[in-house]
């Protein structure tokens, strides 16, 4: 797209993308994050060893650094999706998950079950920011 109202965000803070996807995407005044696993943006490996609870930290971390370099905030993620390999893990990350968007207007929310998540991640989380204001 040549439109001068796309752009794409990329940050050393949050993992490079290992396909043909940003790490974000800005269009117009929306923020569009990719999905955020939990690897270690310098090493490139996983984090947390399967313990679901190390994994969401590494993975919200990671999605933070690209809301960050995007200029966003958290009270301006509008909607979010969670995707779980077991969804016997939601009381965990739900709760870390709180920890982060909890304040103030929360954002819209999906979590489901998947078969399989890249790299044998438990856990990927994704969202849509609207940077056009700041939430109240």
């Amino acid at each position: 797209m040549s439109n001068k109202l796309v752009k794409a965000i990329s940050t050393d803070s949050a993992p490079p993308p290992v396909g043909p996807y940003n790490q974000a995407v800005i269009a117009g005044d929306w923020l569009f994050c990719s999905g955020q696993i939990a690897l270690n943006p310098i090493s490139g490996e996983m984090v947390g060893n399967g313990e679901i609870e190390a994994e969401t930290r590494q993975v919200l971390k990671n999605l933070l650094a690209v809301l960050k370099e995007a200029g966003a905030e958290t009270s301006q993620v509008i909607k979010a999706t969670i995707y779980l390999a077991d969804l016997s893990d939601f009381t965990q990350v739900n709760s870390l998950y709180g920890e982060v968007f909890g304040e103030g207007i929360s954002p819209a929310r999906a979590c489901v079950e998947v078969s399989a998540l890249p790299k044998n991640a438990r856990v990927e989380i994704e969202c849509i920011a609207f940077l056009g204001a700041k939430s109240q």
